[in-house]
């Protein structure tokens, strides 16, 4: 009975090469979920702040400004590490109020730029004066 003898220099560093290959990639995927977990943070937080400060600028009394600084404070509060560089915009006329938060997403994959926003929108609260005859 003869024994097998592996070659020489066989499968010597194969597991190293393997490694070298997966881990790179498994690593990529790790921050691809994570870029997009925070993009999917960043829209929630910019549809927050929308919320609060359509709430602010849409009262009676209210204006953009009012939902502007609203907005602001609602970012600051949450952290603005998530949701960088944000824009308001507040558009507010007798009927409606309209307003939009903007912003970039925190870069954990380099070259990867995502965008996040959030919208609201509602009537424009103002006194009416019933009409029509009341018997």
């Amino acid at each position: 009975m003869t024994a097998l003898r592996p070659s020489p220099g066989g499968d010597r560093g194969a597991a190293s090469t393997q490694l070298v290959l997966v881990v790179p990639a498994l690593l990529l995927l790790a921050l691809l979920a994570v870029q997009f977990a925070l993009a999917w943070h960043a829209r929630h937080i910019a549809q927050y702040a929308a919320q609060r400060a359509l709430a602010a600028a849409r009262v009676e009394d209210g204006s953009a400004a009012d939902g502007r600084t609203q907005a602001r404070r609602s970012l600051t509060a949450l952290g603005s590490r998530v949701l960088t560089a944000p824009s308001v915009t507040v558009d507010r006329t007798t009927a409606r109020t309209t307003v939009r938060v903007d912003g970039s997403v925190l870069a954990v994959v380099p070259g990867l730029d995502l965008r996040a926003s959030g919208t609201a929108s509602g009537p424009t609260e103002r006194i009416t004066v019933p009409t029509g005859d009341r018997s």
